[in-house]
């Protein structure tokens, strides 16, 4: 089957009406529409309202039958209970929406955002590290987010315990965000509940692309991730494992652009043992804000932050159905339960990515692969 594309040559806008917001988040949350497809269908066919229309049709044609889309209903409860929660809708494009997210792939197309929204437009700095911190990691952590925070930046964690608890708590009078895993409205870990109030009544920010009311789960957290560092300019971790979710946002940063910064510690302490390595590739080492501030003066001075445009439509062109039946099992070749980078795989094959790319819309909406944050995909076994 042909999908019809755009050929508009002009940017995708964000919403303007509350009808385009609807329908933003409707086909955002319907089933099987990933990030990528969803700026995919907006490519294709325009404007979201427009990609619902279709939803059907490509599923029906990528071999799922008895499609349906997101019901009007589950939307309607979602801003309702945004509305109760007090919590904004900003979507990507918008003036308020974080500029250091506007540049990534994997941006996410809205955000649930509970306090200011203006102080996502702050420079931000993002402090990282274990749960179970120690007494002298937690002192690092409010030491470097209090010196951060006089310095003129925004802390930016992900609420959890020990290091990230510490960098907001030390952070409050000066302004700090926290990312969520789970939705804006769900306070996790229980025990930060009156951390979460505090940081909006001082003037920071609660954000999740995820829906209202969800409860955080382990799947979440890479991607929650990757929102921090990609708002951020630097992501400093202060305390982690070898094997951790804050390595995770190191690496997600390091594939971002962003700088990675990490703390020394103890070779005998298993809580270091992450940050140490990270130095011994090449980190830059932190002993206190001013060697943050300072590693960042340059990029202050000469980054200018990105068009908050979306991605530019594709030219058209049709793809006989015999010819996307053997781009579809070429891709699946290649791909394995193992993460594969995109553009390695658009690589391989040796095919334009405009021809790639739909052809990748196609076997995520049947459910044949599965698409990660970092532009990763892999097949469904």
């Amino acid at each position: 089957m042909t999908l019809e594309q755009n050929s508009s040559t002009h940017p995708l806008l964000p919403p303007t009406t509350e009808d385009q917001r609807f329908d933003w988040l409707r086909l955002l949350r319907s089933r099987r529409v990933g990030i990528s497809t969803f700026y995919r269908l907006l490519r294709d066919h325009g404007n979201a309202a427009t990609a619902l229309q279709h939803l059907p049709d490509i599923a029906r044609a990528a071999g799922v039958d008895n499609y349906e889309i997101c019901p009007e209903g589950v939307i309607h409860a979602e801003l309702k209970a945004a509305q109760a929660a007090r919590a904004s809708m900003i979507c990507r494009g918008d003036a308020s929406y974080p500029s250091g997210l506007a540049d990534l792939d994997d941006a996410p197309p809205m955000l649930w955002v509970i306090g200011s929204t203006g102080i996502l437009m702050k420079p931000q700095v993002a402090l990282v590290g274990a749960r179970n911190a120690s007494s002298l990691g937690g002192r690092m952590a409010r030491a470097l987010a209090t010196g951060l925070g006089q310095a003129g930046f925004t802390v930016t964690s992900g609420m959890a315990r020990g290091i990230d608890t510490a960098a907001h708590v030390a952070a409050l009078d000066t302004g700090t965000i926290a990312v969520l895993g789970g939705g804006v409205d769900v306070l996790y870990p229980a025990e930060n509940a009156r951390l979460a109030e505090d940081i909006v009544a001082k003037g920071g920010a609660r954000i999740s692309e995820q829906p209202m009311g969800l409860q955080p789960q382990a799947r979440h957290f890479p991607a929650r991730n990757r929102i921090i560092s990609g708002m951020s300019r630097a992501v400093v971790v202060v305390e982690a494992a070898a094997r951790s979710g804050s390595l995770i946002t190191a690496r997600t940063a390091l594939d971002q652009g962003r700088d990675v910064m990490a703390v020394p510690g103890h070779p005998f302490d298993a809580r270091a043992s992450g940050c140490n390595m990270l130095l011994r590739d090449g980190a830059r080492l932190v002993r206190h804000a001013e060697d943050v501030i300072e590693a960042l003066a340059p990029l202050a001075e000469t980054k200018e932050p990105p068009s908050p445009q979306l991605p530019l439509a594709e030219p058209t062109g049709e793809r006989p159905f015999a010819d996307i039946a053997k781009l579809h099992q070429s891709i699946l070749d290649r791909l394995g339960p193992s993460p594969m980078g995109e553009d390695q795989l658009i690589r391989d094959l040796g095919a334009p990515s405009r021809i790639v790319s739909p052809a990748l819309t196609d076997l995520e909406l049947e459910g044949r692969i599965n698409r990660q944050p970092g532009g990763l995909i892999s097949r469904v076994s």
